[in-house]
């Protein structure tokens, strides 16, 4: 396969102002050549449609046109004056004059007066060759300047003498420079942050040549102003005045490579700007269907744990976990391994053996690790992180609609009337998906929120009424089985919907149960804590709204019943009619960046690829003549069951690829005793993590800069990652794992990534259509991608569900096992924070930490004073399986009873206090309801002085022989 390169100038192009979605074309004459285009484009749009550039300052595609530079003046016959190009609409038979002699000297005339007022020290300037303004003077043919310096830009005057007026650079900022000496005052920036990321933290301060770009009020700078570091404003500068620090350490990038980025399930499209094979910045892509050329602080900025010092790139191996690590070779590495599992298996039998697939790694990785379980190890012991997150999402969507995945890709947000969020932060977890719901908040969108704790989301400012239903953890069904009580008792359902598309006796029998007066608001109060006026007042809100929307997260899924509660969304949407049209649907927000797919490549140990059950005669005899082995018809272990049956002696040997399972996943000392029981563990990462700590071989994973492969995203969306760099370990992981494989006798080929993608393609319905040439072609692709939809399919159940008709399951609400009492009276929730990522391993690694160094504790003022907790203290978080440290934040956003942490650090392991309770129907822990005690400490825990010293010794690397 040849590389994906991006031609400098053709796939960047900036088109001035964003395209209209009208249906009606206007044709129109720019200089002569007629273009079509739709009503509402700009002039100056339309005009480089033709081909035609009009020179732009203040003007941009990124987001809605301003008209201040005055540079983009045209003339249109007919018409007085010299409009700007960049506000002036087109209209049917309009003739555009670009070039004249009135405009020519117009442009020049504005242009001096901006060059008037800027430094001229372009050849040392970080923006040299890639600035605008340097551009836009070489386009209107400026050769002199006739006016002396502004006040504002220089830091002396023309006489030598300091210039009061002069601004220093704002280097706070660990990612991006503000020079202010170098402002336009254009505005780009102050409109990106408000239309794009909807964050408003930046302003326009003073007037005429005293204005000037202000970061919140005059003592504040980027770093402690309100802005999140999107780079949305950097993105949008037309000069030097906000340049990414790399760039003016690196300077201007070479080449680009289009790739997708690692994080969140969002999936978002970026242009890797390289020099040689050093990465300059990441730019997200315009194109990107995910992202529409938006991103977050950490896809932009944080990608430096690629080349971060603490990166293992050498494999090492130790007999025993308590030993130092040696280096070794490739070859000896993997011949240990499998030599080791080959003795494991030959002394324990065929099923004491498995692995845990990455959602960190490719689709075309994951898919060769679940191969190994089930065509080299001979059984279906596979399983992945999707198990301690988004498991449920699979059980209840498959059982309800007939297919485990989000039903609407993202642009459907943008017409969607109301928006429902559960057990979600868009802000902080998604928050490229944010800010696309903030705008469409902004634009009219009515908002509920249900979650224990008070998320930002709430404070966007927007123009519909927004409800908050701050219910007790664990008591998701009971309220959003109350609001369908509602919906059904005063009649709000839609009932040709649901006689059209859904089973009607089903139905019949659900709404029976709905209306049980236990259902009803005024009972589940008495659970849920929500006032039962406020349920009401939301169901009807969602069942008014001509379309309305459902997003939710980990606060839904991570629960004893949080099946159930994916089913009781779908029940809501179905009721209603919330499903196959814009605007509505059942939206999973996915927390890792390949979650969905590693789900889609049959990382459960009781599916293959494409969700179909080892059972399946058929399936598995595709699968056996394909991969030319015998296969297992007996579903494997999950990961409690792997845990568990090692504690008993019974499975003794792991290959674990790119998760943390010792950090990640509850109870974090009953898996500590689970990896120590093991014969062979084998960490397949970038860093000694925490599992790493119990591992005997470790072999040194590659990051997504560095390999081909795709993802799959929240929205079913199939995104490309191309490499951008030779693997600093010598490797990609698919051939990590094709090695391992080989070692063992498998007898695997593959050439490249493709060829696996074709085997995908070749064995899974919903992959049908999937190629390298296609997804390099379209972009992206959403399965089903297959000969009846070759493009995929953006939006499902669009005529019909899958399963045939929805299926209404009766959501009975029941408490959970962990119960708050005299000792432990608090209930705990976990969460996500916006600048660090799941375990932390590759944001900790960044200067991201500059933002979250530590994990803290969301308590209540009323809690904490009863306690005697104040703000910045540490203290003890205990429960039924365990205590930890950490220091207090003292707030509001949550409740009193309610305590809240993140899980970003090892150091806290906040889930060393999480229970073993899950799911009922997938074994998901339940993280988000764990019974606690606060109480002030001095210091940290026993279990973290004895973990920490173990972790010292555990990750000792004998010196290399001479």
């Amino acid at each position: 396969m040849k590389d994906f390169v991006i031609p400098p100038k053709d796939w960047t192009r900036d088109m001035g102002t964003p395209a209209s979605r009208a249906d009606v074309a206007v044709t129109l004459t720019v200089d002569g050549i007629p273009v079509t285009v739709p009503a509402g484009t700009s002039v100056m749009r339309a005009a480089a449609e033709a081909g035609i550039t009009v020179p732009k300052l203040c003007a941009t595609d990124h987001v809605s046109a301003f008209g201040s530079c005055r540079l983009c003046v045209m003339q249109i016959d007919g018409m007085r004056g010299t409009p700007a190009s960049c506000t002036t609409p087109v209209a049917e038979g309009m003739i555009v004059h670009t070039q004249t002699e009135d405009v020519a000297r117009i442009r020049r005339g504005v242009m001096e007066l901006y060059i008037s007022d800027h430094p001229l020290d372009c050849l040392t300037c970080a923006a040299n060759g890639d600035c605008e303004l340097q551009d836009m003077a070489g386009a209107v043919g400026l050769r002199e300047v006739r006016y002396e310096p502004g006040k504002n830009h220089f830091l002396r005057r023309e006489h030598g003498e300091p210039n009061p007026e002069w601004r220093p650079k704002d280097q706070t900022n660990p990612y991006f420079t503000f020079d202010p000496a170098k402002c336009i005052v254009c505005s780009r920036c102050v409109r990106a942050c408000e239309e794009v990321q909807g964050t408003f933290a930046l302003t326009i301060e003073g007037r005429g040549f005293d204005s000037r770009v202000s970061a919140g009020i005059a003592s504040d700078s980027f770093l402690s102003s309100d802005c999140v570091s999107c780079g949305a404003c950097v993105q949008v500068c037309p000069t030097a005045t906000l340049q990414e620090n790399r760039q003016i350490e690196i300077g201007t990038p070479e080449r680009i490579v289009k790739t997708t980025c690692a994080y969140c399930g969002v999936g978002c499209s970026f242009d890797a700007h390289m020099r040689g094979e050093t990465v300059v910045k990441m730019v997200p892509s315009k194109d990107g269907k995910a992202n529409r050329g938006h991103s977050c602080v950490k896809g932009r900025f944080a990608w430096g744990y690629a080349t971060h010092a603490e990166r293992i790139l050498n494999p090492m191996i130790r007999e025993d976990f308590r030993d130092p690590w040696r280096v070794v070779s490739w070859d000896e590495a993997i011949g240990f391994a499998a030599r080791r599992l080959r003795e494991t298996q030959a002394s324990h039998g065929r099923e004491s053996v498995g692995v845990i697939t990455s959602s960190r790694c490719t689709n075309e990785e994951t898919y060769l690790v679940q191969k190994l379980a089930r065509a080299v190890f001979g059984n279906n012991n596979t399983d992945t992180c999707a198990r301690v997150c988004h498991s449920p999402t699979g059980y209840g969507l498959k059982a309800t609609f007939g297919t485990s995945a989000g039903t609407h890709d993202f642009d459907s947000v943008e017409e969607t009337d109301l928006a429902l969020v559960i057990g979600a932060n868009p802000t902080d977890g998604h928050p490229v998906f944010g800010s696309r719901l903030r705008r469409r908040l902004r634009e009219g969108a009515g908002l509920i929120v249900v979650d224990p704790r008070r998320i930002d989301l709430l404070d966007t400012v927007h123009l519909n009424r927004s409800w908050h239903l701050p219910l007790l953890p664990g008591t998701n069904v009971a309220v959003l089985t109350a609001m369908a009580h509602v919906i059904v008792a005063e009649g709000l359902e839609n009932e040709a919907f649901i006689r059209a598309r859904c089973d009607w006796d089903e139905f019949l029998a659900y709404r029976a149960f709905l209306l049980d007066p236990r259902h009803s608001p005024e009972e589940v109060e008495r659970v849920s804590h929500v006032p039962a006026e406020q349920i009401r007042q939301a169901a009807r809100a969602y069942a008014g709204a001509p379309r309305a929307s459902i997003y939710y997260g980990l606060g839904v899924t991570e629960h004893s019943q949080g099946s159930t509660t994916v089913m009781a969304i779908a029940n809501l949407a179905m009721l209603t009619g919330n499903i196959g049209r814009p605007g509505t649907g059942v939206n999973p927000l996915r927390g890792q960046n390949n979650v969905q797919g590693s789900c889609d490549m049959g990382s459960f140990p009781h599916e293959f690829p494409g969700y179909r059950h080892v059972t399946d005669t058929q399936t598995r005899a595709l699968y056996e003549r394909v991969w030319g082995v015998p296969l297992s018809d007996e579903p494997g272990l999950r990961i409690p069951n792997m845990f568990d049956a090692a504690t008993q002696g019974t499975f003794k040997g792991l290959y674990c690829q790119g998760e943390d399972v010792l950090q990640s996943d509850p109870d974090t000392s009953h898996v500590q005793s689970a990896l120590a029981s093991l014969d062979i563990l084998i960490v397949h990462d970038l860093f000694l993590n925490e599992t790493s700590n119990y591992a005997h071989v470790f072999l040194p994973g590659s990051t997504f800069l560095e390999k081909d492969g795709t993802f799959t995203n929240a929205e079913r969306r199939i995104n490309m990652v191309r490499r951008a760099m030779s693997p600093l370990n010598g490797h990609a992981d698919w051939e990590i794992t094709v090695m391992l494989a080989n070692a063992m006798g498998a007898g695997w080929q593959y050439g490249h990534p493709a060829q696996i993608m074709d085997e995908i393609a070749m064995t899974t319905p919903s992959f049908a259509g999937v190629s390298y040439d296609l997804l390099d072609r379209e972009g992206s692709v959403q399965w089903p991608c297959n000969a009846q939809a070759p493009l995929g399919t953006p939006l499902m159940h669009v005529d019909g569900f899958v399963r045939g008709r929805g299926r209404f399951i009766h959501t009975e609400y029941v408490a959970s096992e962990e119960r708050t009492g005299g000792r432990y009276p608090l209930l705990l929730t976990t969460g996500r924070t916006l600048t660090q990522y799941n375990v932390g391993a590759q944001t900790r690694r960044t200067d991201n930490t500059l933002w979250h160094e530590e994990d803290l504790l969301e308590i209540h003022p009323h809690d904490a004073e009863n306690r005697g907790v104040r703000e910045g203290d540490m203290v003890r978080v205990a429960s039924r399986a365990g205590d930890t440290t950490l220091r207090a934040r003292i707030t509001e956003r949550v409740a009193p009873g309610v305590v809240y942490t993140t899980f970003h650090h090892p150091n806290t392991q906040a889930n060393v206090v999480t229970t073993d309770n899950s799911d009922w129907a997938t074994n998901c822990p339940e993280f988000k309801v764990t019974a606690v005690q606060v109480s002030p400490s001095n210091g940290p825990s026993e279990w973290q002085e004895q973990y920490r010293a173990h972790a010292e010794l555990a990750r000792r690397i004998l010196p290399a022989a001479e």
